[in-house]
């Protein structure tokens, strides 16, 4: 009589007709049921701790020591000969090859300083730093003060770590490469103003006077009153602006954005009420923010929108500020017609044109 192995050991023997998958059908679990598989991969765990040669050898740590205030030492090097370098090969005007090697050698002398910052890092992270595995388990975001005791015991820990406080040459050169590496970057902002002019009197001035003549850019082609389109926009140049010495910085301070308005959606100060031309209406083109061009124009709702910062101007109200970091409206310029039809200036602009860091009363 065949009888079950199992029988005996205690343990009822495996009913198979109530697993389905014995059967080759598949198992249906209702929505929401947690399974915990039977196969789940065991955790390894952290591989043994392998010690650096560092860790091993005081020669070999002290030659890492030396080879990262090396690199901090030669960051603040190559910091001071960007800066000497700004002197040593000023830029002259009209000599493209004083353009290369300023910038040859100012770029070679920052690239050096900040790439011996990084690498000099690197290499103290990997070399020196405390370099045993640790795990940061996550609390409740919350001050009491066993967390605020332990905040103080990581700092402790990092400064223990990271060899900060006991490595005193490193510390120092870091601190010195950091403050030094800054410096290019300053000096050459004495690049951005003209060196023998005041920037306030250069932005103040434009091309445009009574007469000149508004004209397509770049063509440099007048227009008349006729051809300004309701809804319509116009890139605006001097007429004369061909005769400049310095074409293009005259033109960087003088470029206009034209357009026509129905009159009555114009919002107009009495005293400005002539420096338009039957809803014609003219600005500078240049940010008040830092200068970028503000060429795009919706004419729905008569906004202007620089396309670098997002700064919003509104064309009825004297293209006053209604968005974005620009502090002051775009300056206007007063226009009319002259005995033939064309759009002709009254003046120049009124205030400064470009960033409002060049204003100064």
């Amino acid at each position: 009589m065949a009888h079950d192995n199992s029988s005996g050991s205690g343990h009822p023997a495996a009913d198979s007709s109530a697993d389905p998958s014995a059967h080759g059908q598949e198992l249906q679990v209702a929505a929401g049921t947690g399974v915990i598989s039977r196969d789940a991969v065991v955790d390894p765990g952290l591989p043994p701790h392998r010690k650096r040669v560092t860790d091993l050898d005081p020669k070999k740590d002290k030659r890492a020591e030396r080879a990262v205030y090396t690199l901090f030492y030669l960051s603040i090097a190559g910091s001071v000969w960007a800066v000497a370098a700004y002197m040593a090969f000023p830029i002259e005007p009209e000599d493209i090859a004083s353009v290369r090697l300023n910038n040859l050698f100012i770029g070679l002398g920052m690239a050096l300083a900040l790439l011996a910052i990084g690498i000099g890092a690197v290499h103290w992270g990997k070399a020196l730093m405390h370099d045993e595995e640790g795990i940061d388990y996550r609390h409740k975001v919350g001050g009491n003060q066993a967390s605020r005791d332990r905040a103080v015991e990581i700092m402790h820990q990092a400064n223990v770590e990271s060899g900060i406080g006991r490595r005193a040459l490193i510390r120092n050169s870091l601190i010195g490469s950091l403050i030094v590496f800054p410096l290019p970057g300053i000096a050459l902002f004495r690049g951005l103003a003209p060196y023998d002019e005041d920037p306030v009197e250069l932005m103040q001035h434009t091309m445009w006077k009574e007469g000149t003549r508004l004209a397509r850019d770049p063509s440099g082609t007048p227009i008349k009153a006729s051809d300004v389109t309701l809804g319509s926009a116009f890139h605006v140049i001097p007429e004369n602006l061909h005769e400049a010495d310095h074409v293009l910085n005259e033109k960087a301070k003088a470029i206009v954005l034209l357009m026509r308005l129905k009159p009555e959606d114009l919002v107009e100060e009495e005293s400005k009420k002539d420096w338009s031309y039957d809803g014609i209406v003219a600005y500078s083109k240049v940010c008040t923010h830092v200068g970028c061009p503000v060429a795009l124009y919706e004419q729905q709702t008569h906004h202007l929108l620089c396309p670098c910062h997002q700064s919003q101007f509104d064309v009825t109200n004297h293209c006053a500020v209604i968005f974005g970091p620009a502090a002051r409206p775009l300056p206007q310029l007063p226009i009319t017609v002259d005995d033939e039809g064309y759009l002709v200036a009254r003046s120049d602009f009124h205030e400064p044109v470009g960033p409002s860091f060049w204003e100064r009363h």
